[in-house]
């Protein structure tokens, strides 16, 4: 199998303290492999080590093929990098931008002109792209931003947290360009403290937690390995909670009141106790109005493997 990037035991410190703690990772030519973690996890030094921003202190990483130590130049001529602050020139307009990047690409003016005109239309910016980038929402600003890291058509796009303190319909927007940059079959390794961005855009998911990967699999796999699904219950009148407490204890159950006092949660493990769940409160003449059963959410992953991993320093 043809592998964009491929790491093997990744390590990098810091006034000796270890931030990145033996990596091991491989992205799949073609695929948007998302690392996903708190602040403090480690995503953004495993980039710039990727993207020889910074040397590893151990370990070895290969990028297209390339050492990212010892072919770091060549590297570089494979990749491009957004990170989470816009890289551009306020006071050119936006189209001017793409001309510059494009200009020190070495194209001549006219083929700069030519890649900067169709950057604008692909992302969007036709509207805006003679106005001063000083004036561009937070969502412009981004999409202009990965439009210019696309000048030169790397082979892997790095994103590093591309949407932090974008508002939702932003956030939105920078999603849908991604999703058109893999049906180009751009490779992607995008980081982001968001669950739902990661379960809306990645192939493939891993989580890592101080420092190094605690979990790896497709955002449905990673919600498989918990073994559970959620009993939403709403109550047509609100019910005493111990009488429903008592009920779900018959089957081993327990319901967590939601901030809603008519709503309930209850995890369960298989969906047949669902159906028993509800057969024996409708029995004991408990009023449901409506009720539904789900997947965990990623957020339900995440906080079930960093627990476990904590639970397992403990007891070490």
């Amino acid at each position: 199998m043809s592998f964009a990037i491929e790491v093997n035991d990744l390590r990098k410190s810091f006034n000796e303290i270890e931030v990145v703690k033996g990596i091991h990772l491989c992205v799949k030519k073609g695929e948007l492999l998302a690392l996903l973690g708190p602040n403090g996890a480690g995503k953004t030094t495993t980039i710039e080590m990727l993207t020889t921003l910074l040397k590893p202190d151990g370990g070895k990483a290969l990028v297209c093929g390339y050492d990212v130590v010892k072919n770091a130049k060549e590297v570089r001529k494979k990749i491009s990098l957004t990170g989470q602050f816009a890289a551009l020139d306020e006071g050119l307009s936006g189209i001017q931008n793409l001309i510059l990047i494009a200009r020190l690409y070495g194209f001549s003016f006219k083929e700069a002109r030519s890649i900067a005109e169709e950057r604008i239309q692909s992302f969007g910016l036709s509207d805006a792209k003679d106005r001063m980038v000083q004036s561009y929402s937070g969502g412009m600003r981004r999409r202009l931003d990965i439009a210019a890291s696309l000048v030169a058509q790397p082979e892997i796009l790095f994103l590093d947290e591309p949407t932090t303190g974008l508002d939702p319909q932003s956030r939105l927007g920078v999603w849908e360009v991604v999703r058109m940059l893999l049906k180009q079959g751009t490779t992607v390794l995008l980081t982001t403290q968001y669950l739902e961005e990661a379960d809306q855009l990645a192939d493939r998911i891993a989580v890592i937690d101080k420092g190094t990967i605690i979990a790896e699999g497709t955002p449905n796999q990673l919600k498989a390995s918990i073994g559970r699904k959620t009993l939403l219950i709403r109550l047509a009148e609100q019910t005493d909670q111990a009488a429903i407490n008592r009920l779900l204890a018959d089957h081993h159950l327990t319901g967590f009141q939601d901030d809603d006092p008519f709503v309930y949660k209850i995890p369960v493990q298989e969906a047949n106790l669902a159906s028993q769940v509800i057969l024996t409160l409708v029995n004991n003449k408990v009023s449901i109005d409506y009720f539904s059963l789900s997947e965990p959410s990623l957020d339900e992953v995440f906080l079930a493997l960093t627990a476990s991993k904590l639970k397992k320093e403990v007891v070490q």
